[in-house]
């Protein structure tokens, strides 16, 4: 889940704790084009104020003036609304292609499992709600992170999870756009740089710096399924640290910035260290897709497109070449 819909949850948890009622939208199914996909949250509070998404904004609309003009059911159980049956509806409230959506509409009681989901996705677990469409009773799993959203007609399963994070090994001018954008992509952004000369100007930047030498730094972390880690000082006192210890780690991505004739040095220094083929096999690098990168912001671009391709299931079609040289 992205930071949209913990905000969601963290919305809901205040305002029932405040002692309003709130009414919680999940998308259950989609058909056709839809703007927000199975398991997107919106929290309607009593008087209207809105958090989260399903829609582009039209529905968002409409479910206000439902609560409005007293269209909501007001029982405990759970009810579904669909938009979108007729070409007339997807229209109206903007469901491209004529796309149809199911939206499960419960009233938040208990908040204790609100409180549980946000506690677990901290302590960067992932978890399965199971929602019961006709008692509206609630139960929490263990869930891994290729599940998804599965509703059988009486029980609605959806997947929470924490934040995608990016450990940067390195402090320098690259890591500053790779933070950048990381960021507007909804990564939570660590820095390990144990060289003091290169903190200056990350005072305002929304990142986190992990003390220590970089494998250290890589440890401390406890890399996961949903963590990429990618070096980026160039130095390979530092990055090859890193590497050793990231390459062995659950991380999804593993990336270190080099030419192509650097990468495949290091590949051989990784070998020499006692490192199986296999493991180094994940190496990425170059690293980044080929889109004819040379500053610094466009390698940044690059780098996130791959990593953001990878965590999204999407094969890397646009590889760099192994037969170009590279800057970086």
């Amino acid at each position: 889940m992205d930071s949209v819909d913990l905000n969601v949850l963290r919305s809901v948890l205040k305002w029932r704790r405040a002692g309003h009622r709130v009414l919680l939208y999940s998308v259950v199914q989609t058909w056709g084009s839809a703007p927000r996909p199975p398991g997107a949250m919106l929290a309607l509070r009593e008087d209207g104020i809105v958090i989260g998404s399903v829609s582009g904004g039209c529905i968002e609309d409409d479910l206000i003036a439902r609560l409005q003009e007293g269209r909501v059911h007001a029982s405990n159980g759970v009810h579904l609304v669909t938009y979108g049956v007729t070409r007339e509806e997807a229209a109206r409230f903007g469901l491209p292609c004529g796309g149809t959506l199911r939206l499960a509409e419960e009233w938040v009681g208990d908040v204790q499992w609100v409180a549980d989901v946000l506690q677990r996705c901290g302590d960067h677990q992932i978890v399965a709600r199971e929602l019961n469409l006709q008692s509206g009773a609630v139960s929490l799993h263990p869930a891994s992170r290729e599940e998804g959203v599965t509703f059988d007609g009486q029980t609605l399963r959806t997947i929470y999870g924490p934040r995608w994070r990016l450990m940067l090994i390195g402090a320098g001018q690259l890591s500053r756009y790779v933070a950048e954008i990381a960021r507007l992509l909804d990564f939570d952004v660590l820095i390990c740089d144990p060289r003091k000369e290169f903190a200056y100007g990350w005072e305002d930047q929304q990142a986190r710096f992990v003390p220590g030498m970089p494998d250290d730094a890589v440890l401390t972390i406890e890399p996961d399924e949903r963590t990429a880690i990618v070096a980026l000082t160039h130095d390979p006192r530092l990055d090859d640290m890193a590497l050793l210890t990231a390459l062995s780690s659950n991380a999804f991505y593993v990336g270190a910035l080099g030419s192509r004739a650097t990468s495949q040095k290091r590949r051989e220094n990784l070998a020499q260290l006692g490192m199986d083929a296999e493991i180094i096999g994940r190496l990425h690098g170059p690293v980044g897709l080929h889109i004819g990168s040379h500053t610094p912001a466009e390698i940044a671009l690059s780098l996130m497109a791959e990593i953001v391709a990878l965590k999204n299931g999407i094969p890397l079609k646009q590889k760099k070449p192994l037969s170009a040289e590279t800057a970086h």
